[in-house]
């Protein structure tokens, strides 16, 4: 049975409060579990010794017995010295998406087009104006007579 140290959800609407529970990876979140080792109040300040309750005897005990902490409860395990969490780094964390690229190769592309269909306007309007060609007025008199 593959067993997982995670975050059950209690407390009521916009008033959060987790117990950590052992239970068998393929329960429901807050459904039945094993044991419950701890509780984390995430309303407490972050220095109120309250907000994480870790029963580290038994975190020791279910780590050995091949038990795996989601990620948020690794990071509570390492703060309480139970076990030690490998530090990792997103490095794509604040790349936009393909489709925010997409939007912003088109954006540019539109005010690429506005700047050059601009320049062509105001290259035209700077260039003087070819003087009007008048008609010969001896070739009407030929034609008249």
């Amino acid at each position: 049975m593959a067993t997982s140290i995670r975050l059950s959800r209690g407390g009521s609407k916009k008033r959060p409060y987790y117990r950590i529970v052992v239970a068998d990876s393929r329960a429901p979140r807050d459904g039945k579990f094993i044991e419950r080792i701890g509780s984390y109040n995430p309303l407490l300040a972050k220095t109120d010794e309250k907000r994480i309750i870790i029963d580290g005897d038994r975190a020791k005990y279910w780590l050995s017995n091949g038990a795996q902490p989601t990620d948020r409860v690794a990071r509570f395990l390492d703060a309480a010295g139970v076990k030690e969490r490998k530090a990792t780094s997103n490095l794509k964390k604040g790349e936009p998406g393909q489709k925010a690229k997409d939007r912003a190769e088109d954006k540019a592309k539109k005010i690429a087009e506005a700047a050059e269909a601009a320049a062509e306007a105001a290259a035209a309007a700077a260039a003087p104006a070819p003087a009007p060609v008048e008609e010969a007025p001896a070739a009407e008199e030929q034609a008249e007579g």
